[in-house]
């Protein structure tokens, strides 16, 4: 498939109402636990971008009925735990890392062989840290040197409860080892340093799963699951994905006389370390009509263009804004004085390599900064030159946010290819220039 590169002018000022697509991680888990629980499950605002449709496609294939109303609505029928059947072919997972990874624990603990593969993106990221906790086990696993797919999954029929600790913060691996656990007789425990996005223990007890999370000092927590419950099939209403949403809400702090409302918000606290960040930043940034739905706390978002200034991102922070850094980079590039984010080594095993991927597209729109082991330090003030086209490699996150940084720098700024930005946010260019951007094909 040929490119599709876009260039982002500067913009006069944003203003509007929006609602942005669904929440991503949820949308994926919402498909997995559905397929497990006994009878019928409805899911709205669903996000139908390519990483969650790959899921569907998946859990069809695993032996689901799920299927897409006219209105909207996604409908499942699942197979109960431990009922996925032997796919015929290929599970073909695109550019979805969380898809791949959650799915990976999902089939270890069934009595078959399952075969994952996706886009050179995906094939280029490791899967050692599912691999690893999945094989103690009982799982066995064949693929590409490093743990790359192309994989063969292939499940135990007598899967071990084990207790594992991370090694490094990851929401993808805790879920992954909870999923397997499911089928897995005995007590599955995950033992966690720093609290990661708790999406899976939620929906997994909504649909009925006994599931303990008890929360210990230093901000660790142990989350434990019984094996083979009975999951019974509900209605779901997935939030606005506040990792999309950070995009607009970045973008209206940064455009002049900027006014800016976006509806329906995620607003779980272990996902919303950016809009913290940006409010210690300065950012003028008020939740409004705060609210709860389908188990998730809900708000609107209103945001003011704003001046910001530099500051310290703790590295605890992380596992709350994994997603939001390579934007929150394009903010710190406009704020005045220098803004520090520490203990990012997990960008490294994103999309792509994201900490060198945002420091290579800063430092060619002419931004100063660093790279400090583990630490992105970037040096703001001005307006930043801008001027630059950026290889997005696939990459979904830094494509948005680059083309957020045209929408302010002083010279437009192009990205080489946007056709990655559908695996999250179907339709980004289309909204953003609803509400006054200047995102477009043309790049004369």
């Amino acid at each position: 498939m040929s490119p599709t590169p876009l260039i982002s002018r500067a913009a006069t000022a944003l203003a509007g109402e929006v609602t942005v697509p669904g929440d991503k991680s949820i949308s994926h888990r919402a498909l997995m636990v559905a397929a497990l629980a006994v009878g019928e499950s409805s899911i709205d605002g669903l996000l139908e971008g390519e990483d969650v449709l790959r899921t569907a496609a998946a859990m069809r294939a695993l032996g689901a009925l799920v299927t897409r109303r006219d209105d909207g609505r996604w409908v499942l029928f699942g197979r109960g735990v431990g009922g996925l059947a032997e796919p015929d072919d290929m599970l073909d997972m695109g550019n979805a890392g969380t898809g791949a990874r959650l799915l990976t624990g999902l089939v270890a603990t069934h009595p078959f062989t399952s075969f994952f593969s996706g886009d050179a993106s995906l094939r280029s990221r490791p899967m050692r840290r599912v691999i690893e906790p999945l094989s103690r086990m009982g799982a066995g696993f064949v693929g590409r040197s490093g743990g790359r797919l192309p994989m063969a999954v292939i499940g135990t029929a007598s899967p071990i409860p084990i207790s594992y600790e991370l090694p490094v913060p990851s929401a993808q691996v805790k879920s992954a080892i909870l999923l397997a656990g499911l089928n897995t007789a005995g007590t599955t425990t995950v033992i966690e340093r720093q609290a990661t996005r708790d999406h899976t223990e939620l929906m997994l007890r909504g649909f009925g799963a006994d599931v303990a999370v008890e929360a210990l000092a230093h901000g660790e927590r142990v989350i434990s699951v019984k094996g083979h419950p009975e999951l019974t099939g509900r209605a779901l209403k997935v939030p606005a994905d506040p990792s999309s949403a950070a995009f607009p809400v970045v973008a209206a702090l940064l455009v002049r006389d900027s006014a800016l409302t976006v509806t329906g918000v995620g607003t779980n606290p272990l996902r919303c370390g950016l809009f913290l960040t940006l409010r210690e930043m300065g950012a003028d940034i008020r939740w409004t009509n705060s609210r709860e739905e389908g188990g998730e706390p809900v708000a609107d978002l209103v945001v003011r263009h704003s001046a910001l200034r530099g500051v310290d991102v703790p590295p605890e922070r992380a596992p709350s804004m994994i997603d939001e850094y390579p934007i929150l980079a394009v903010a710190a590039a406009f704020a005045e004085g220098t803004t520090r984010m520490r203990g990012l080594a997990e960008l490294r095993v994103k999309e792509s390599d994201r900490l060198a991927a945002m420091a290579r597209g800063l430092q060619a729109c002419g931004v100063r900064l660093a790279i400090e082991g583990d630490d992105l330090v970037v040096e703001g003030g001005g307006i930043p030159a801008g001027g630059a086209t950026i290889p997005v490699n696939l990459d979904h996150r830094i494509a948005m946010a680059f083309l957020v940084m045209g929408m302010a720098a002083a010279a437009p700024v192009a990205i080489d290819d946007a056709s990655a930005i559908d695996t999250s946010f179907p339709g980004f260019a289309a909204l953003m220039n609803g509400l006054g951007a200047k995102i477009g094909a043309d790049q004369a």
